[in-house]
This record gives C-alpha cells, sequence and structure tokens, in this order.
C-alpha cells in the first residue's frame, strides 16, 4: 500500500512500503531518487525507458545527490532562462507603448480632392447573346441549318441593341452620379455645416481616441477628443539598462509618468485636427476640447473632466517638421489660444476650471457623452 503526491508541475513523491521516492521532471526526461537506486527515464505515448544511474545495485548516497542536485541546476537554469526571456518580451512591448505614444502625431492623412465617379463595369456581351441566342432558336430543329443561322444573325443583332441600351444606361447612372458627387464636394468646400459633419463623422470611425465634430461657423469647426485615465495609457514600467549591461524595467517617475501622459493627449489632438483639416479642406480653423473619461457616475453616466483646450489655424501647421518635433511641443507653438493646467510639482494635467470658460462650456454640453464614451477604441494601456 502507498500513495502519490503531485507537489508541482513536474515534481511527484511517492510513498510506499519501501520507503520515500521523488521524480522530477517531464515524462520525457525524469530523474527519481530516494528509496531505491537512483534512476533515469524517458517515454513518449505508451512506450518509456528506465535506466539507472548508480554503478552498483546498491549506488551510494553521495553518487544519487550528485544527480539529483546536477538535475536541479539545470531546471533553476532553466527556469532563469525562461524569466529571462519573458522579461525580454515584457520589456519590446513597454518600449512599443511609448513609442506609439511618441509617434502617435505624425500619422499623415491626404488631403481630400474631388471624387470622380468610376467607370462602370462593361454589360455581360456574352451572357445577353447566350439569352437572345436561346430565345431565337426556339423552336428550330438542329438540322435546319439555314434557320439557325438566320436565328443566330438575329440573337446578334438584339445582343447589340441591348448592349448600347445597357451602356447608355450606365453612362447615365455614372453622369447622375458625378453630379451628386460634385454637389458634396462644393458644399464641403464650401463649409456647409452639415455636410462637414457627416464627412468628419465618417473619417473619424476608426480613430484610437474617440472623436466628434460637434459645430461649423465660418471656416471654423469644434472639436472633441476623449481620451482615457494616464493609467490606461501610460505604463508604469520603462524599458532601460544598467551600467553592465543588463536589462531593466525601472519604475517610471510621476513627473516623467506625467509627461508621456501629455504627450499622448497632445498626440490625440494633433492627430485629429490634422485629418479634419485633410479632409475638409475649406476649414482653416479647428477648436479642440480634450475630455478625459473618468468613470461612470452614480446614475451609469460617463463622468468627463476638460483636460485641455486649444484653438489650432491650417495655416499654423504649414511647415511643421513632424518627424522631428513631439507633440507637446507643437502645440505649444502652433495654438492661437491653449487652456492647460498642469501641477506645478508634478506636471500632472489637472481638470481645467470651467466657470469661467461659458463658450468652452457650452461646447462640452453640446456632446452627447454617452455615444462619445460607447464608441469603440484601440487605446491599449
Amino acid at each position: 500500500m502507498g500513495f502519490s503526491i503531485k507537489l508541482a508541475p513536474g515534481v511527484r513523491v511517492r510513498a510506499s512500503s519501501r520507503g520515500i521516492r521523488t521524480s522530477v521532471g517531464p515524462r520525457a526526461a525524469r530523474v527519481h531518487f530516494g528509496a531505491g537506486r537512483t534512476g533515469f527515464s524517458t517515454g513518449v505515448g505508451p512506450v518509456g525507458f528506465y535506466t539507472s544511474l548508480s554503478g552498483g545495485r546498491r549506488g551510494s548516497s553521495a553518487g544519487r545527490a550528485t544527480s539529483a542536485a546536477s538535475y536541479q541546476r539545470q531546471v533553476a537554469a532553466q527556469q532563469r532562462q525562461a524569466m529571462q526571456a519573458q522579461r525580454v518580451e515584457e520589456a519590446r512591448s513597454l518600449a512599443q507603448a511609448f513609442l506609439r505614444i511618441l509617434e502617435l502625431h505624425r500619422v499623415d492623412f491626404p488631403a481630400a480632392s474631388r471624387p470622380i465617379a468610376p467607370d462602370p463595369a462593361p454589360p455581360d456581351r456574352a451572357a445577353i447573346y447566350q439569352h437572345y441566342e436561346r430565345h431565337a432558336l426556339a423552336g428550330i430543329g438542329f438540322f435546319e441549318r439555314a434557320k439557325r443561322a438566320q436565328a443566330k444573325q438575329q440573337a446578334a443583332q438584339w445582343t447589340e441593341a441591348e448592349v448600347q441600351r445597357q451602356w447608355a444606361s450606365l453612362r447615365e447612372q455614372q453622369k447622375g452620379w458625378q453630379q451628386y458627387l460634385d454637389e458634396r464636394w462644393q458644399q464641403l468646400c464650401a463649409n456647409v455645416s452639415e455636410v462637414v459633419l457627416e464627412t468628419l463623422e465618417e473619417a473619424f470611425e476608426d480613430n484610437e481616441a474617440p472623436s466628434a465634430a460637434i459645430g461649423v461657423t465660418g471656416d471654423e469647426v469644434s472639436l472633441v477628443v476623449l481620451v482615457p485615465a494616464v493609467e490606461h495609457v501610460v505604463p508604469e514600467r520603462m524599458p532601460t539598462t544598467t551600467q553592465a549591461g543588463n536589462l531593466s524595467l525601472r519604475k517610471l517617475p510621476q513627473r516623467e509618468r506625467a509627461d508621456y501622459y501629455k504627450l499622448f493627449v497632445c498626440g490625440q489632438v494633433l492627430v485629429t485636427v490634422r485629418e479634419a483639416f485633410a479632409v475638409a479642406p475649406g476649414i482653416t480653423t479647428a477648436r479642440v476640447a480634450v475630455l478625459r473619461h473618468d468613470g461612470p457616475d452614480s446614475y451609469g453616466q460617463p463622468r468627463v473632466s476638460c483636460l485641455l483646450a486649444a484653438k489650432l489655424d491650417r495655416s499654423a501647421l504649414n511647415g511643421v517638421r513632424w518627424d522631428a518635433a513631439d507633440a507637446a511641443a507643437i502645440i505649444n507653438d502652433t495654438n492661437s489660444q491653449l487652456l492647460l493646467n498642469p501641477r506645478t510639482r508634478t506636471g500632472e494635467l489637472l481638470p481645467l476650471d470651467l466657470a469661467t470658460e461659458p463658450a468652452l462650456t457650452e461646447l462640452i454640453n453640446a456632446v452627447d457623452l454617452a455615444e462619445l464614451a460607447a464608441a469603440p477604441s484601440e487605446i491599449k494601456g
């Protein structure tokens, strides 16, 4: 009689009348020591192999201890390698997160141009002829060659007429579609509010941070961007190396984390404004309010804070070195109005006091926060 206990993955202890015996390792390479001789077994599926690691029938305890210690050192080395690989993968993921924040505002958008209705697909001449040929040959015998030739000639004439009719219809449809596109393009360039808002809504559908165009006044558009809190955006640790050249995941100081969050917020402003200017050629100025999602309130409605408000002109962005300047520097250098409330000691972005900003309050109140907060987002912290 006896029993067997699994202490950990790959480690099992068996007790029997002969004593205690321990097995360490996977089935493909397992060491057995304790009561009896130290042995090694391997096997896959129903077939296995076992051999004793001691020289005699009664191997010395020193030999058994040496074999077990050697195997344990190998296991420990493998565990260290696995932990190092995991650490490297974590460092790679963190590096990508920080790089994404730094590169966010550098996304380029091609300028919109007058849309052209595509050429229609040509009529299927072969299918049309097959239809008329079947109709023309109905009731004509297989050996009535003269009649069949005449019928096929008639089918060819009908086919040509039908192809020309369909071509005319398709060109008329293309012409009508082009007229509609030209009207929409003219309205977009003239900043017709409904057309501009519809165009921006479609453009913002795949944005990383939920964005919305709230209104158009003349050549100015009002935009809102919703961003998550810092803990969902900026990792707590940053990959670096020690003086000895070893990989290290140091904890990010509060000030540095706040600086990266500011870069993220400014990056979202710039990418939203750049896209708006690209798809709406008549817009020359954008007012942007950045809202932070602070979770639901007691009624289940989204609670938000306004972290930043800025006014950016299209002309001010001309000549910006997007590949060299960071997002915060670009916002500071190109805005004509900027509201920002960083904490002095840490640089943390604090909510703006809207009591003295009625226009900004009116803009935020015009936002359907529930719909904006429910918009899909790909932001990953």
